[in-house]
């Protein structure tokens, strides 16, 4: 018959302070599902410290040992996971899971535009009454006036699918109006259609400085401290352990999200999972074992492809996102490529934690704007930042492009 819908995600906190919380999947498998349940995981700020996953093709057994928030919002993450499963359906008053007939339909795009004085810490301030709303940004569009003001512009959709309703918006802008306090001018929130959107696509120009070698997959063994982190990354595949499956073993060092990392460019590669443990050591290092096979239930014993595989996979857990500071004329603009998936989903919280370094180095954004380009055939959602240098920029910017990067990984 099927999975009671109640059993599809259990959510069970520890019995020990101090010990994860363990969420179990259990539920029919679709390529790319523990890509989606990472992604959502990490969307509620929860690292991953150990996972076993499990599956025939057909049915799949998750496992997942998570820290992070204290006041994380579990009935609202498994309600998040489960929405991620094979969509259910309702026979006799009783819910089962089937598998999705037709893919969901875009969410509306609504237009928050908002005047009021600009001060520290405004943008990520803004940015984190979104978060925790359930709203994803799209698109920003940030900018100062010589007096003293902001006009920010933000392109957003609804997790929920509510905003289209009064109270749903009149929350929103009420949450708003206390962060802004008694800076606030002006608010409103408005369904616009694609031309507008369209019209506010970021600059097609991007510096040598993100475009040169984003995708290089031919790392070195050592790269540069600060930006790139130096520790050694290991990726090797077995043929001979496994009669049906490829087994690829990874070392490397802990970072926020890197189970979303490794899992996103499965999916990207049409890679099925099997059979997987992943675990973290002592001072942070990790190690994952994965029984997987292609798309045609095979192994890849193809030379070529097993080192397309591999290189991806190291290049993505030395650097999952790119940071570059460099100089726009006589100002200085912080760049962060964020690569997007197949799907056209990209990492979640980014603009949060450029926001929330910024504001903790004491930096001031000037403008700021999210968008989508491609670079070496690949899409990447691209956040430029031009600081505020006022009299001269106080932080230095290898500071600054040291501090975002760590908060970027959860180094800090």
């Amino acid at each position: 018959m099927g999975i009671l819908y109640d059993d599809v995600v259990i959510i069970r906190q520890p019995e020990t302070e101090g010990d994860p919380t363990v969420i179990t999947v259990n539920c029919p498998d679709k390529t790319g599902l523990g890509c989606d349940l990472c992604r959502i995981i990490l969307f509620f700020g929860l690292n991953i410290v150990r996972g076993d996953v499990s599956t025939d093709g057909k049915w799949c057994y998750i496992v997942f040992w998570v820290v992070g928030k204290q006041k994380t919002r579990w009935s609202l993450l498994k309600k998040r996971l489960v929405a991620a499963c094979p969509s259910c359906s309702s026979a006799s008053g009783i819910s089962y899971y089937c598998s999705d007939l037709q893919p969901p339909k875009p969410s509306d795009v609504f237009l928050l535009k908002f005047c009021c004085h600009d001060r520290k810490g405004l943008l990520h301030d803004v940015t984190k009454v979104l978060c925790e709303l359930e709203l994803t940004i799209k698109k920003v569009k940030v900018s100062t006036t010589p007096d003293g003001k902001v006009m920010d512009l933000f392109f957003i959709t609804d997790t929920r699918e509510l905003l289209h309703t009064k109270k749903r918006k009149d929350d929103t802008i009420e949450q708003l109006t206390d962060i802004l306090e008694d800076t606030f001018i002006t608010i409103d929130i408005e369904l616009v259609g694609t031309e507008i959107t369209n019209c506010s696509q970021a600059s097609s120009f991007l510096p040598t400085a993100i475009t040169e070698d984003v995708f290089d997959l031919e790392l070195p063994d050592l790269v540069r401290s600060g930006t790139l982190r130096s520790d050694y990354v290991s990726v090797t595949m077995d043929n001979l352990l496994s009669p049906a499956h490829t087994l690829v073993q990874i070392m490397c060092q802990d970072h926020k999200g890197l189970l979303y990392d490794i899992m996103r460019t499965l999916k990207d590669y049409n890679i099925q999972i099997s059979y997987g443990r992943f675990s973290t050591k002592p001072r942070g290092k990790c190690e994952i074992d994965l029984f997987i096979m292609q798309a045609d239930g095979k192994k890849i014993v193809d030379p070529n492809k097993q080192n397309s595989l591999s290189s991806r996979l190291r290049m993505e857990l030395l650097r999952p996102l790119r940071v570059a500071i460099v100089s726009r004329g006589p100002d200085t603009e912080l760049l962060v490529a964020n690569p997007v998936e197949l799907s056209g989903k990209g990492r979640p919280l980014v603009f949060y934690d450029i926001t929330l370094a910024l504001k903790m180095l004491g930096t001031c954004i000037f403008s700021a704007e999210i968008g989508r380009h491609t670079i070496a055939d690949h899409e990447c959602e691209v956040y430029r930042i031009l600081l505020d240098e006022g009299e001269g920029l106080s932080v230095p910017r290898n500071k600054i492009e040291d501090g975002v990067w760590k908060m970027l990984m959860g180094w800090e």
